[in-house]
């Protein structure tokens, strides 16, 4: 499912969860994984030479990577490495489609108060612009992930990005065994007080009833075990809520949604999720809206 995962090293990345959680899943899948270094072309340190382009952070990547690669020999995983200079989310995105990659791996914080590389502000671009599918993990030090996943949580909103999100959920699920939960969350704002006062909870959960019922038939007809839950609330905290009581090792969900009042599942919340969530997220994006 994943043969080729690429994954953006930096000075922050270390011997981090991620990259543990990255090895996992390329050992599980017979997967090989790219250790990609991107050197910021709009740092200062860049100097023009007769030479062309000379950037100090060039030589200080091949470390980087190096030392990257050292702790995934140790865990005996296949890999290859690549160093190129450019704007860091947007060199990615445009190497992961250029080179076919099936599947990118980002953290979504780095070192506090240093390396603008992979802070949240380049994944979220990630998430955003990537053509195929990006997993983001935390990297902080109480957080601990587990691959194969056994429950995967998959936020629905009925929307053509959403069905994608979990057609791929399901593509995960059978390749891993795993139980999913399709929560749909119908959002009491989205709506005036005088429509709420005139819908009762069954109608106004109408809509979110129908996207975890589309996506949980294909999911019997395909022998995954699915759990559906349809809550009233804010999404993003409703996801939130879910990872924990159901005890969920990961999100999957699409990063836009439906346009109008029934609305789920935006780019923000997409992106809170790859923020806040303790698991990791893999967004899979829609097409672009204008």
């Amino acid at each position: 499912m994943y043969d080729k995962i690429l994954l953006p090293v930096d000075d922050t990345t270390g011997n981090a969860e991620v990259l543990h959680h990255a090895a996992e899943i390329a050992t599980y899948l017979d997967s090989e994984i790219r250790l990609l270094h991107v050197a910021d072309t709009e740092q200062h340190s860049v100097t023009l030479t007769d030479q062309g382009v000379v950037d100090g952070l060039v030589g200080r990547g091949e470390g980087i990577v190096a030392d990257a690669g050292e702790t995934l020999e140790t865990l005996d995983v296949e890999y290859s490495t690549d160093i190129v200079q450019g704007v860091p989310a947007e060199t990615i995105v445009e190497y992961a489609t250029e080179f076919g990659y099936d599947l990118i791996v980002m953290p979504t914080h780095g070192r506090e108060g240093l390396s603008r590389y992979l802070l949240g502000s380049v994944t979220e671009k990630v998430v955003r612009l990537a053509d195929v599918p990006v997993l983001t993990a935390r990297m902080q030090g109480e957080d601990t992930f587990v691959f194969p996943y056994e429950r995967i949580l998959v936020p629905t909103d009925g929307s053509d990005p959403a069905e994608r999100a979990g057609e791929h959920a399901l593509a995960l699920a059978e390749r891993t065994d795993a139980a999913i939960h399709l929560l749909s969350v119908a959002e009491v704002p989205s709506v005036g007080p005088d429509m709420q006062s005139m819908m009762t909870d069954e109608e106004f959960q109408r809509a979110e009833r129908a996207a975890v019922e589309a996506i949980a038939s294909r999911a019997a007809e395909r022998g995954v075990e699915v759990t559906t839950h349809v809550e009233t609330g804010a999404v993003d905290e409703g996801i939130l809520t879910a990872i924990d009581e159901h005890d969920c090792q990961a999100v999957v969900m699409g990063t836009t949604g439906r346009r109008g009042v029934d609305r789920v599942l935006l780019g923000s919340v997409a992106e809170k999720t790859v923020r806040s969530a303790p698991v990791p997220v893999v967004t899979v994006r829609g097409d672009r809206e204008a």
